[in-house]
C-alpha cells in the first residue's frame, strides 16, 4: 500500500497537494542510484559543473514567482519574504558555481631532492541532506550547491510540511542538465529516512538543519559508519542594546530579525537585553512599531506576519507566554491569538513582553514564534553573562556606536554568527554556523565547500 501525506496551507488549513511517501525500498534504490551517479558526476570537470549550476540558478529565477507562491502556500510566510528567499537560495548556487573552479590543491616542498609532495582535493561521495520547513528553498540550495560544485551526488529529504518547494527545485536542476542520479528528492517520515541515510554505506556525509535533539541522534547514528556530518541546530539568540545605541535604528533592526517568518527562524532574536537607562524608551518604541505589523495570509501583499506552521509550534508559544505572564512579565502588546484546531490554522499576533527574567521558560528555551521578551542589564559583563547562559551558540546581535563596546561584545559572546548594528547578517559568501550545541561545521563562504571534500596527499619518490 502506497502511503502519502497532505500538504496544507497553514494560513487556512486547506489542502494543497497529496504527496506520496517513498517506501524504504524506494529510498534505498535512490541511495544506490546516488552512489552510482557519484561515480559519473565526480568525473565531470569543474567548469562543466559550474556551467550547469549557473543554468540551474537561472531557471529558478525564471520561475521565481511560481516558486515563491508555492512556498508561501505551504509555509505561510509573506509572499515578499518568499521572493526574498528565492533570491537568497540562488545566491548560494551562484556562489558555489564559482567556487567549483577554485578547488585548488598545492605542492609542498619535500625534505628530499628525490621526492615531490602533492596535496589534492576530491569529492567526499554521496551526500544526504535533511532540510527544515522554515526555509524550504534556501536550506536546500545551501547544501546542494556546494555538494554538487565539489563533485558529490546529492539526495535530500525535505520537511513534510513543505516538500513542494524542494520538489520543484530538483525538477529545475534536472531541466538545467544536472543528471537525475546526481540530485534527488525523497519524501518520508524523518525517523525512517534518517535511519536509512545513516545506515547506508553509500552515504559518506549527512548534512542537517533542524533541532538539536534530532541532530544529536543523527550524529550518534552516523558514527556507526564514520560519516562526515554538518549540523546547523537550535538557537536562542540574544540581542543586546547598549546604552549608547541609536534606539530608533535598533528598534527597526530588532523588528526585522524578530518577526521575519513569524519568528520561526533559528537566528531570530529570542532574548532582548536592553541597558537599564534606555529600556523604557526602547520598549515603548518597539511596542509601538510592533502594533503596526499586519497579521494574515502570506498571499495578501499587506501581510507582515503569517501563521504558525502547526499546532505543536502554536502550543509551545502560548505556553511560554502564559508562563512568563504568570511569573510577572508585563504584556506591552499582543498576547492575542486566532486559531482553529479543526480547520488547522494558528496565528499568534506579535507580542512584546517586558520585565522578563531568567525564571521564565521563554528565557531558557527557543520560542520559534513572534514573541519578543525584553529584560534589562546594568553592565556589559552582566549582558554577556545572560547572553552566554545557554547551551546554544548560533546567532547573537548587539547595537552600539562605541567601537570599544562592540569589540568587547564580539570577543566575549560565544556565538558563531554575530550582527553588530545588523539584524540580517546572513549571506551566501559568509560562513554560517554555530558554536556549542548549535552545530558542527559551517555553510556558506569558502568554508562551506570544505565539508564536501576529502584531502588526498601524494608523496612521489625516486625522482
Amino acid at each position: 500500500m502506497v502511503s502519502s501525506f497532505i500538504v496544507k496551507n497553514p494560513a487556512t488549513g486547506e489542502s494543497i497537494q497529496e504527496v506520496p511517501r517513498h517506501t524504504e525500498e524506494e529510498i534505498n534504490q535512490a541511495l544506490d542510484k546516488g552512489h552510482t551517479g557519484f561515480k559519473k558526476w565526480s568525473k565531470i570537470n569543474a567548469h562543466e559543473r559550474s556551467r550547469l549550476l549557473k543554468k540551474w540558478s537561472l531557471l529558478i529565477q525564471e520561475n521565481k514567482e511560481e516558486i515563491a507562491k508555492v512556498m508561501t502556500m505551504e509555509n505561510g510566510k509573506p509572499l515578499s519574504e518568499s521572493n526574498g528567499e528565492v533570491n537568497y537560495a540562488t545566491s548560494y548556487i551562484d556562489w558555489y558555481a564559482e567556487e567549483a573552479l577554485r578547488l585548488y590543491g598545492r605542492t609542498i616542498p619535500a625534505a628530499s631532492e628525490a621526492k615531490r609532495i602533492v596535496v589534492s582535493k576530491q569529492p567526499i561521495g554521496l551526500v544526504a541532506a535533511i532540510t527544515p520547513w522554515n526555509f524550504p528553498a534556501a536550506m536546500m540550495t545551501r547544501k546542494a550547491a556546494p555538494a554538487l560544485a565539489a563533485g558529490c551526488s546529492f539526495i535530500v529529504k525535505p520537511a513534510e510540511e513543505t516538500p513542494l518547494t524542494t520538489i520543484r527545485l530538483v525538477e529545475l536542476a534536472h531541466e538545467a542538465g544536472i543528471p537525475e542520479d546526481a540530485i534527488q528528492c525523497v519524501n518520508g517520515r524523518g525517523s525512517v529516512v534518517g535511519r536509512l541515510f545513516t545506515e547506508s554505506p553509500h552515504v559518506r556525509k549527512i548534512t542537517f538543519t533542524g533541532s538539536t535533539p534530532v541532530g544529536k541522534s543523527l550524529i550518534k547514528d552516523s558514527a556507526e559508519t564514520i560519516k562526515h556530518v554538518t549540523m546547523e541546530l537550535g538557537g536562542h539568540a540574544p540581542l543586546i542594546v547598549a546604552e549608547d545605541a541609536d534606539i530608533d535604528f535598533a528598534v527597526a533592526q530588532t523588528l526585522l530579525t524578530k518577526f521575519r517568518n513569524a519568528g520561526q527562524t533559528c537566528v531570530c532574536a529570542n532574548r532582548i537585553l536592553v541597558h537599564e537607562n534606555i529600556v523604557d524608551t526602547f520598549s515603548e518604541k518597539f511596542a509601538e512599531a510592533t502594533k503596526q505589523l499586519k497579521v494574515g495570509n502570506g498571499l495578501d501583499e499587506a501581510t507582515d506576519v503569517g501563521p504558525i506552521i502547526n499546532e505543536k509550534g502554536y502550543n509551545k508559544i502560548v505556553a511560554q507566554v502564559n508562563d512568563a505572564i504568570s511569573k510577572g512579565a508585563e504584556v506591552l502588546v499582543g498576547n492575542k491569538y486566532d486559531a482553529d484546531k479543526e480547520k488547522g490554522f494558528f496565528f499568534v499576533y506579535p507580542t512584546v513582553l517586558k520585565n522578563v527574567d531568567g525564571s521564565m521558560d521563554i528565557m531558557q528555551e527557543e520560542t520559534f514564534g513572534p514573541v519578543a521578551p525584553i529584560t534589562s542589564f546594568k553592565t556589559l559583563e552582566e549582558a554577556v553573562e545572560i547572553a552566554n547562559n545557554t547551551p546554544y551558540g548560533l546567532a547573537a546581535y548587539f547595537f552600539t556606536n562605541d567601537y570599544r563596546t562592540g569589540t568587547y561584545l564580539h570577543d566575549n559572546l560565544d556565538f558563531g554568527i554575530i550582527g553588530w548594528n545588523d539584524g540580517a547578517p546572513s549571506a551566501a559568501h559568509a560562513p554560517f554556523g554555530g558554536m556549542k550545541e548549535s552545530g558542527l561545521g559551517r555553510e556558506g563562504g569558502i568554508e562551506g565547500i570544505e565539508p564536501y571534500l576529502e584531502t588526498k596527499y601524494l608523496s612521489i619518490g625516486n625522482l
